[in-house]
This record gives C-alpha cells, sequence and structure tokens, in this order.
C-alpha cells in the first residue's frame, strides 16, 4: 500500500463525497479509483480490503477504512477539522448527524421510480426549510463558524448540503442571510475555493449512468 491517499467508489456523489470535500477542505491531494464491474467490487471483497463487504474504501496511512462514518471522523482528526477539545466534537458530531439525515435522503434520489422521486423531493424541501436551515441559521448568530473559532468538518458539509439544496431548490435559502453569508466565507477559503473550480475531484448530481452502474456493480442489493 503506498503513501497516497486512494478513494475507491464510484465516479458519482453517493457516501464519498463528504470525503472528497473534507480531504479537499484539508488541502490533501488523493487519488480515486473507480468501480464500474462487479469483477472490481468482488476482487475488493476477496483481498480483504472490505471489512463489511461495502464501498466506500478510502486508503490511508497504511489502512483500509471504510464505513463513511469512520472515515469523515479519521479525516477530520487528522487534518484539525473536529475542534479543540471533546465539547466542541460533541457539538460537532450533533450538527453533522443531522445533515447527515438530510444527506440520506439525497443518497437515494437518483435510485427512486418518479413518482416516489416527487415524494422524495418534497419531503427534502419540507425537512430542510422547516428544521434544518433554521436551526443552521440561529447557530451563525453567534459566530463565523458553527463551533468555536475555527473551520471543521460541520461548516465543510453544511456547506456541501446548502449547495446540494440550491440545485434543487434555488430559492431556499433567500429568507435565511446567514446561511448566505456563510456560504460566502468558507466559499472564498481557498482550498474550497479550488474545489469548486470546475476539473476538481466533485462531482455533479447523479444521473442515470451513474445509477445504471452501481445497480451492476453492487447487483446484490437490487433483486
Amino acid at each position: 500500500m503506498s503513501g497516497k491517499i486512494v478513494l475507491h467508489y464510484f465516479d458519482g456523489r453517493g457516501k464519498m463525497e463528504s470525503v472528497r470535500w473534507l480531504l479537499a477542505a484539508a488541502g490533501v491531494e488523493f487519488e480515486e479509483v473507480f468501480l464500474t464491474k462487479r469483477e472490481q467490487f468482488e476482487k475488493l471483497i476477496n483481498d480483504g480490503a472490505l471489512m463489511f463487504n461495502q464501498v466506500p474504501l478510502v486508503e490511508i496511512d497504511g489502512m483500509q477504512l471504510v464505513q463513511t462514518k469512520a472515515i469523515l471522523n479519521y479525516i477530520a482528526g487528522k487534518y484539525n477539522l473536529y475542534g479543540k477539545d471533546l465539547k466542541e466534537r460533541a457539538m460537532i458530531d450533533m450538527y453533522v448527524e443531522g445533515i447527515g439525515d438530510l444527506m440520506d435522503l439525497f443518497a437515494v434520489l437518483p435510485f427512486l421510480p418518479p413518482d416516489n422521486k416527487q415524494k422524495q423531493l418534497a419531503n427534502i424541501e419540507s425537512k430542510a426549510k422547516d428544521r434544518l436551515l433554521q436551526l443552521f441559521e440561529k447557530a451563525l448568530a453567534h459566530g463565523e463558524f458553527l463551533v468555536g473559532n475555527q473551520l471543521s468538518r460541520a461548516d465543510v458539509l453544511l456547506l456541501e448540503i446548502t449547495l446540494m439544496l440550491q440545485e434543487l431548490f434555488p430559492e431556499i435559502l433567500s429568507t435565511f442571510p446567514k446561511l448566505q453569508e456563510f456560504q460566502g466565507r468558507i466559499k472564498a477559503i481557498p482550498t474550497i475555493r479550488k474545489f469548486l473550480q470546475p476539473g476538481s475531484a466533485r462531482k455533479p448530481p447523479s444521473d442515470e449512468a451513474y445509477v445504471k452502474t452501481v445497480k451492476e456493480v453492487l447487483s446484490h442489493l437490487f433483486k
């Protein structure tokens, strides 16, 4: 295993996109191996690389990390995106878990039939407007960052989810001025500004080709 960070996943957002965001925010370079065939996935299993027979998989510091939360925790801790003490870490975790609940709704969206997709979109918009965005608007009234006085994984993932929401609902932040200001500040951070430029490792919204590939590689989940 080389010293390079290698991400094994599909060429799409899914459960790996937040990992890409955190590494990019930390200014850390990484390589990606895209899964396109069932055989690649089976080889990872046979090689013992997937503890729970699931991706994403991240090779880092001589380890083969799986489980998205564990991966994000490690990266945040390694690159100083996890607060200055245990109390700040607890706050960061709470914010991240709340964001994750909405992220999960996004993750299944491309795989839903049209009728269910419209219901899911309405559900996403409702949960965002009625709770999540109000909560974060209030939290940002007290400072530039969600927790403490430095950038954390909570800030990075909040920017990620708000940009995802705006892709679906362009005016969703119109009544949340603190969140708009927050977006501007975080997007101006050089490493994040670079990640938001065309040609970066940031992935576009999932399309039919992504769904087709996922269903082929993980065919056991779609029987």
